[in-house]
């Protein structure tokens, strides 16, 4: 593919597309997506070109230990001109949807006649894989309804797969399917050598503006190799002797090795100069702007710089004991409708659940083309459809634009159905936010199929991820507090259907620590530790277990990642050693040895029924969980050996 695509590019970044200065994050840059992730060193090569910080060192460390230059692109400020991590197929178009909708929404939102500040174009690369991959159908169809008139993608058609000729698996018309989805399709029958061909296409591209835009472009694959045109030049390095024809088929030096002529490096600083003139340019407008829009220049200006509005936190609503029970669900809604208010980049949406996961505050404009009368591109709400991992997707290139938080809505369960983009947010440090409601078997009657007894640890288990389980308002404003200061890492926060009393000694600022004693008592029998509605059952246990004179402490830790990120002493004072730690979740109990000795949760599938009796079934009630605490207690009595905390004991190792 390097080889293959290696003339669109030539023809792409030397007379279409608007780089910044040496790789300056200049807002308005256009923005390129190699979907096709496995072709990455043709990307490294171009920056390398282009002057961004990639040296001909960086290009021969290519995949090797901490390079610069590992085997598919990563984000995360890892590899200069990598805006988004890519590799998966199907990932990086549906990347540069987000990408296109942000750079949208921000022209509609701060440009003004006579000062385009946002026009900027957004490209991506993609190969077969990344067509058959179901998630590229999502974000496609998506963006044809959204009319994303600034998104040009170019089909590296070779018909070739790593199992070899795609006409073992893939003979749809790809130029019907996307005519279809309401795109601009160009076709260019030879991207080996019609240059001219290629420089129309994406000039005819550039024109179209009420739709995105495929090129079908038609390859060869390791494009005069001895193997060209087959499977063989897919994964595998050159021989040394292709190697050498090659280099003498093109007019090269074969006895040269990491060698650019001077005169190509001249060309290429060419396009550098034009680059910082573009930025030139767009910086002189902005501070023009700032003369005649003061408010809108100084709200782009503070986006720009990624810091967030002063006092916005003051908006998260705050409870107390007295008030009413609410579903966490609901009490998210209200969160979330303060923080659009006082956070003006929070973007918005729901995967065509919109009346069950209360994701959509109430003046809320959708984020429609205006043609459709349903909304407009300044809109803040994005009417997802039944899409969930294109949605994810979507919101990573939201966020690699530069000037949003993405939020999106679905039942914790379908956010299953994503777990490739959730995946890619936290290895990228990507700070995007999913409203997960329906969280556990507490949703009732709709069953084992929706109730996600283990996602909330498969989700714990993604390094750099924050989940969150909040178990009463002040909880649920923490925890987006979190998450919305969490600039390098994506949150998942977890919410109930059912209705949850607000907690004696629940606060914002202990929940923002991820775990913290909700009800401290001296020589302490045992401690129970719970998340989300789980913690009101686990505090009426510890009433139980009282009226028989046993004492019992209760925490609450609704997100595992946060809390292991506070100090060990810290820790070590919310599950101390001494007496047994018992955990109550309504999941699998998997992964909670690392903060209780003994777990109560169910590891099976749920069960269709009214909530209450499900949790019956279970044995998640207060009277079951106090008699299996008073189990607890008399078998470690019996050891007779001092209980070291899972926190003390895994410390000793670390």
């Amino acid at each position: 593919m390097p080889i293959g695509m290696a003339p669109i590019t030539q023809v792409l970044f030397s007379k279409f597309f608007k780089s910044s200065a040496k790789g300056h994050p200049w807002i308005n840059r256009d923005r390129f997506v190699l979907s096709n992730g496995h072709g990455c060193a043709l990307q490294y090569i171009i920056a390398h070109l282009l002057g961004y910080d990639l040296s001909m060192d960086d290009l021969k460390a290519f995949r090797q230990l901490d390079s610069k230059t590992p085997g598919h692109p990563e984000a995360g400020h890892h590899t200069p001109m990598v805006e988004c991590t890519t590799g998966p197929l199907g990932q990086g178009i549906s990347n540069a949807v987000g990408l296109a909708i942000a750079e949208a929404n921000a022209a509609a939102t701060f440009n003004k006649p006579g000062f385009e500040l946002f026009n900027n174009k957004t490209y991506a690369f993609l190969g077969d894989g990344c067509l058959q991959e179901g998630i590229s159908s999502e974000a496609c169809s998506l963006a044809g309804h959204l009319k994303l008139g600034n998104l040009i993608c170019i089909y590296d058609d070779n018909h070739i797969s790593i199992d070899g000729d795609t006409a073992c698996s893939f003979t749809e018309d790809v130029e019907q399917r996307y005519l279809a989805y309401d795109w601009h399709v160009i076709s260019v029958n030879d991207g080996d050598k019609d240059f001219e061909g290629m420089y129309k296409a994406l000039e005819e591209a550039q024109k179209v503006t009420d739709k995105p835009t495929l090129i079908r472009l038609k390859t060869t694959i390791g494009f005069g190799s001895l193997n060209q045109g087959g499977a063989a030049t897919h994964g595998a390095p050159l021989k040394a002797d292709d190697i050498a024809q090659l280099k003498k088929k093109f007019g090269l030096d074969p006895e040269q090795f990491f060698h650019v002529p001077q005169e190509v490096y001249d060309e290429y600083h060419k396009i550098q100069q034009r680059g910082a003139g573009y930025q030139k340019e767009w910086d002189s407008l902005f501070e023009q702007y700032k003369g005649k829009f003061p408010t809108e220049h100084a709200e782009l200006a503070r986006r720009i710089s990624g810091k967030l509005p002063d006092g916005w936190e003051k908006a998260l609503p705050v409870y107390s004991p007295s008030d009413s029970a609410v579903a966490t669900r609901k009490l998210s809604e209200t969160a979330l409708s303060k923080l659009a208010a006082a956070l003006p980049e929070l973007l918005g949406g729901s995967a065509d659940l919109t009346g069950s996961n209360l994701t959509r505050w109430s003046d809320a404009v959708d984020f429609q083309n205006p043609t459709s009368k349903l909304g407009d591109y300044s809109g803040r709400y994005i009417r997802y459809g039944v899409r969930e991992h294109a949605m994810g997707a979507i919101m990573n290139g939201l966020h690699a634009y530069g000037l949003h938080i993405p939020t999106s809505g679905t039942f914790l369960n379908f956010v299953s159905y994503a777990i490739g983009a959730v995946r890619l947010s936290a290895l990228s440090n990507f700070r995007v936010i999913w409203v997960a409601t329906h969280d556990s078997i507490g949703l009732g009657e709709d069953g084992p199929t929706h109730q996600p007894v283990e996602t909330g640890m498969a989700l714990r288990a993604i390094p750099n991820l924050n989940f969150m389980r909040p178990a009463d308002g002040n909880e649920v404003s923490a925890m987006y507090k979190v998450a919305i200061e969490a600039i390098k890492t994506p949150s998942v926060i977890a919410l109930s259907r059912q209705n949850l009393p607000q907690l004696e000694g629940s606060t914002i600022e202990k929940a923002s620590k991820g775990g913290y004693v909700l009800k401290e008592v001296q020589n302490a029998d045992i401690t129970l530790v719970a998340t989300g509605s789980e913690v009101a059952i686990a505090r009426d246990a510890a009433a139980e277990l009282e009226k028989k004179g046993i004492k019992a402490r209760l925490v609450s830790l609704p997100c595992f990642k946060v809390f292991d990120d506070q100090s060990l002493e810290y820790r070590k004072s919310v599950l101390p050693s001494g007496a047994p730690i018992l955990s109550v979740e309504a999941y699998t109990t998997l992964g909670w040895h690392k903060y209780a000795h003994v777990q109560h949760g169910l590891n099976t599938f749920g069960a269709s029924a009214p909530a209450p009796q499900v949790y019956k079934k279970f044995k998640l009630e207060p009277v079951p969980i106090a008699e299996k605490a008073e189990k607890v207690i008399d078998y470690y009595k019996k050891q007779g050996t001092p209980l070291v905390s899972p926190i003390e004991l895994a410390a000793a190792f670390e």
